[in-house]
């Protein structure tokens, strides 16, 4: 038996020893723990960089970032990679179960392409990379777009398959906010609470500025005359096998010239190697087994080797906020599938032997609630090609309205030239650092029917990325900005970026 004397020289001045050594012992030199610990801000604020913090309590994780964006659409990626190569610190936290959203997991990869006026392509940045890859036929296959994207969120911190449970805000001076926390639940339980400079609104079913009380901006019921919110139709992406795209293409060579086309198979009829649209004389002849859903025109991408992916099958009443809605929404399309495939086998010319691909694991949303931001684009700015002192992107593409329920076909609102879209229109209104992205911009509906494809926002999100990580360095905040400091901007974007976007 030890006696008392060698107990505590042996036994208990090591252990005290041992225990002075770790409180002594800076965090960083420890593993981050797995379980549900709170880690104190690692930064406080103002310019890039991190600052280590000793642990503070045992409910939550906490840590600071200097961009957090909340879900993995290409747009809100591009800006992260930006910010982050500017050495700010950044994290994107995703509500869906695996990132890419509608270009990865919707398999949206028909590309829609702005053009100006004299039909010179207004793709730039880094998102004219995938459209020229597309152009050429080398990226078009699931598997290419999914090299470009994992490309681009390479090294970016990302957790999947997370819930929004709550957020705090404070004042941040004069009548704007300013977002705090976040706090989510993440897939093994675990609730975690992250803190930010700036916050991003990247998901297609508002999953932060849901939960910010800021004013939606009416939608699809301006035009449907519903007395409710309504939105465009989602899509599900139609997959097909044993094409024979030469088949389809010589047959509407022979029926030309392009009026006999259309006038035969309904107007924007247009057939190439790599590509083909309308048709929509044949297709709206199909008579859905469910009311839910329409077969429009067969925007259609050949994918070679006899593979083509369709973008043609609208589901009306789709949520995206609600899991349920957006599997009801699958399934009834999957369950259509094989009877679209019979009538385009009789019906379309090149289609008699194809067969179904597989189903893409999402939809592809277009449209849900979007919320004031600082300025509203209009259908003015858009067609009389307004310029604005605070471009992040020069648009393009035609007023497309895709159908409602009650207005099933759409609506077609003109033609516009290129036109700028503002800073101010991805800066959530009431608040100082809450940024959007993607199809959350803000735009009135007539605009938004040409602001919300993916170049227009690819390359405002980028410039957004570049901008911030740029002028936090120099201490200065978005909203700080003036016509002076953009001018300045719009030449390095030009100069260092080959960006160009002030008009």
């Amino acid at each position: 038996m030890i006696n008392k004397r060698k107990f505590v020289y042996f036994v208990l001045v090591p252990l005290l020893l041992i225990g002075l050594v770790i409180s002594l012992t800076p965090a960083s030199l420890f593993h981050e723990a797995a379980t549900a610990q709170v880690d104190a801000p690692v930064r406080t604020g103002g310019t890039a960089g991190t600052q280590g913090k000793q642990a503070q309590g045992m409910h939550t994780q906490s840590k600071y970032y200097d961009v957090v964006v909340i879900g993995s659409e290409i747009q809100g990626v591009l800006l992260a990679r930006e910010a982050q190569k500017q050495g700010l610190s950044v994290l994107i936290l995703d509500p869906r179960s695996k990132p890419g959203g509608e270009l990865i997991q919707g398999q949206m990869i028909f590309l829609d392409e702005p053009h100006d006026a004299k039909k010179r392509s207004l793709v730039q940045g880094e998102i004219k990379t995938l459209f020229d890859g597309y152009n050429s036929g080398k990226i078009r296959k699931a598997a290419d777009f999914n090299r470009y994207y994992n490309r681009l969120i390479k090294g970016i911190p990302v957790r999947s398959g997370i819930t929004v449970k709550s957020v705090t805000a404070a004042a941040s001076g004069g009548s704007k906010k300013l977002l705090k926390s976040l706090t989510y639940r993440d897939p093994q339980g675990s609730v975690v609470t992250v803190e930010a400079g700036y916050w991003v609104e990247n998901t297609d079913f508002n999953a932060l500025t849901g939960k910010l009380n800021a004013k939606r901006i009416p939608g699809m019921e301006r035009v449907s005359k519903v007395g409710h919110p309504d939105y465009m139709a989602a899509t599900m992406m139609l997959k097909f096998k044993h094409v024979n795209w030469s088949k389809l293409h010589q047959a509407v060579l022979d029926d030309y010239p392009l009026t006999n086309v259309r006038d035969k198979y309904g107007g924007n009829t247009y057939v190439d190697w790599d590509f083909a649209t309308g048709f929509s004389n044949i297709t709206l002849k199909y008579k859905p087994r469910d009311p839910q859903l329409l077969l429009r025109g067969m925007n259609t991408s050949y994918q070679k080797g006899g593979e083509a992916i369709m973008n043609s099958l609208l589901i009306f009443d789709v949520n995206p906020s609600d899991p349920k809605s957006v599997q009801s929404a699958l399934d009834k399309a999957k369950a259509e599938a094989p009877f679209i495939l019979q009538f385009l086998r009789k019906n379309i010319p090149g289609f008699d032997r194809a067969e179904l691909n597989g189903f893409p694991d999402y939809l592809y949303i277009r449209d849900y609630n979007r919320f004031e931001t600082d300025y509203i684009l209009t259908f003015s700015d858009v067609m009389n090609s307004r310029m604005f002192w605070d471009n992040v992107s020069i648009g393009g593409y035609a007023l497309d309205l895709q159908g409602t329920r009650t207005v099933p076909k759409g609506i077609h609102l003109g033609q516009p030239d290129r036109y700028g879209i503002p800073l101010r229109s991805f800066e959530l209104k009431g608040y100082d650092n809450v940024l959007v992205t993607g199809k959350n911009i803000g735009a009135s509906i007539e605009a938004y029917g040409s602001a919300r494809i993916m170049p227009n926002t690819a390359l405002a999100a980028q410039t957004i990325g570049i901008i911030l990580g740029r002028e936090l360095k120099q201490g200065k905040r978005l909203h700080d900005l003036n016509q002076e400091d953009f001018k300045r901007i719009h030449q390095y974007l030009k100069k260092e970026y080959h960006i160009k976007v002030d008009g």
